[in-house]
């Protein structure tokens, strides 16, 4: 198999995973090829990131910015299938409700949603909206913009603890196969994602999201190594969801302080 090709074939593995994006038949995957596969996290989130602001402007043009704020939402939800949201909801759960690693780790692979789980999830969302509904008031154009850099740089954030930090084993889980583990050659490609991404920004907005992101994972890094030890899918999902959020709160910031 060409290098092309191998590289094509490990972003369809990238959006197969994380998507309802239906993968070419030719199209396999193993542990080693999802592995692979994380270097292309970033590049997933552009896509949806830009999916998500493409639904946003067309709405706006026709709609009140907090409705399309909420279908441009919706789109990502129906893209990813709530990957992310679930992680964010089941970490919550299994830190919230358990004391013990096993218990933890049990709690976050059970299917029931439980309190911290709902109340987390509902707060994360109406925040999201809330965030982005201020962008859009502020300026349209910047709001599409921030969909991008908001899914696209989460996703960096998320996907480069794989790099540094050890996955979580449970060796009775049957979910959904994990990332674990990841080479240089992943990273800086995953990287790299992120910062062309941030060239969107002028020079010092870009200077300041990337420090507070810096500091953001650092923090996330510091809260799972005490919690867990390392991480899992679902605590990956939480993590960019969080990022997510950073981002934006950020960006509203900036535009207020910038008196834009």
């Amino acid at each position: 198999m060409s290098v092309v090709r191998n590289e094509v074939a490990l972003i369809w593995v990238a959006l197969g995973y994380f998507t309802r994006i239906p993968v070419p038949q030719w199209v396999w995957t193993d542990q080693d090829r999802l592995n692979r596969a994380s270097r292309y996290f970033g590049l997933v989130g552009f896509l949806m990131g830009a999916a998500s602001a493409l639904v946003f402007w067309l709405s706006s043009l026709v709609l009140p910015a907090p409705i399309a704020v909420i279908l441009a939402m919706v789109a990502s939800l129906l893209l990813t299938g709530c990957f992310h949201e679930d992680g964010l909801a089941d970490t919550a759960d299994g830190l919230g409700g358990g004391w013990q690693l096993a218990d933890k780790l049990r709690i976050m692979k059970d299917s029931r949603l439980g309190s911290y789980g709902a109340l987390v999830l509902l707060m994360a969302v109406l925040l999201k909206w809330q965030l982005l509904t201020e962008l859009a008031n502020l300026s349209v154009n910047f709001t599409a913009t921030a969909l991008i850099l908001g899914h696209t740089l989460s996703r960096v954030l998320a996907a480069s603890m794989i790099f540094t930090e050890p996955y979580v084993r449970d060796d009775d889980s049957k979910s959904k196969p994990i990332v674990t583990e990841q080479n240089w050659n992943d990273l800086w490609v995953l990287l790299t994602t992120g910062v062309l991404v941030l060239l969107l920004l002028p020079g010092m907005q870009a200077l300041m999201l990337l420090i507070s992101l810096v500091v953001c994972r650092w923090l996330l890094v510091r809260w799972l190594r005490a919690q867990l030890g390392g991480y899992t899918g679902d605590t990956l999902g939480a993590c960019q969801q969080i990022g997510e959020l950073v981002v934006y709160l950020l960006l509203v910031a900036l535009l207020i302080g910038g008196g834009q």
